[in-house]
């Protein structure tokens, strides 16, 4: 896992102290070890879990910077890509948001504490978080949640005016963001760029979503009415 990381971190440009690196790896290490007793995610071999999750997650930092930026992690699930950024960027406000408690409660009280890394844990719907932390975060960021339409709803709410959300998508984010053209009307967002990374052999893409406009405050609706309706 270690070399793994190491040469996609060349890869992509971004040089960090060997101690981040080590805690990156040790957040992976931990993971795959605890899925073996949790479902947490369906990749088990260390080279692909530090391709397809450590550099997936850290290609934001190619997009963003986040020192001193608050960030939401909508749809955590085992960390990513909240954890790793936190990891590889200290500076950065961490808030992870997941509707699966036991995820959250390995990360909050076993994963995170044995890093040293603080963050804030909201466990639940992200519509029934959006009321009290409404357009209080620099970065929402999300990764393979919901198509993008969807997802819109879901994160905008969240991101404060001038913020970024960014969707973090695969081969079809084009078709995905034409199809959000109306979700980001009206929910405040406007697309401003694509940012593609070569991860694992395949292309991956983070679609760059400027919050330019408050978001109507009928919206997050509830999740059965996003599916049912979608914007």
């Amino acid at each position: 896992m270690r070399e793994t990381l190491q040469a996609g971190l060349a890869r992509l440009e971004l040089a960090l102290p060997p101690e981040r690196v080590e805690a990156l790896v040790r957040f992976g290490e931990a993971v795959l070890e605890q899925n073996k007793v949790m479902n947490l995610t369906a990749i088990t071999e260390p080279r692909q879990a530090a391709e397809l999750h450590l550099l997936d997650s850290l290609t934001l930092l190619k997009v963003l910077p986040l020192a001193g930026k608050s960030l939401l992690d909508v749809g955590t699930g085992a960390g990513f890509p909240g954890v790793p950024l936190k990891l590889a960027e200290p500076e950065l406000r961490l808030s992870l948001l997941d509707s699966l408690q036991k995820r959250m409660r390995w990360l909050e009280t076993e994963a995170l504490p044995a890093l040293g890394v603080e963050a804030c844990f909201l466990t639940g719907r992200a519509e029934s978080f959006a009321g009290e932390y409404r357009e209080r975060f620099d970065v929402v960021a999300s990764r393979a949640v919901a198509r993008l339409n969807l997802l819109c709803e879901l994160c905008l709410p969240f991101v404060r005016p001038g913020g970024y959300f960014l969707a973090m998508k695969g081969a079809l984010a084009g078709e995905e963001l034409h199809e959000a053209a109306g979700a980001l009307r009206t929910l405040g967002g406007s697309y401003e760029r694509t940012a593609e990374f070569e991860i694992g052999g395949a292309v991956h893409s983070v679609l760059v979503i400027h919050k330019t406009g408050r978001t109507p405050p009928q919206y997050p609706r509830s999740w059965a009415r996003i599916k049912q309706k979608p914007l």
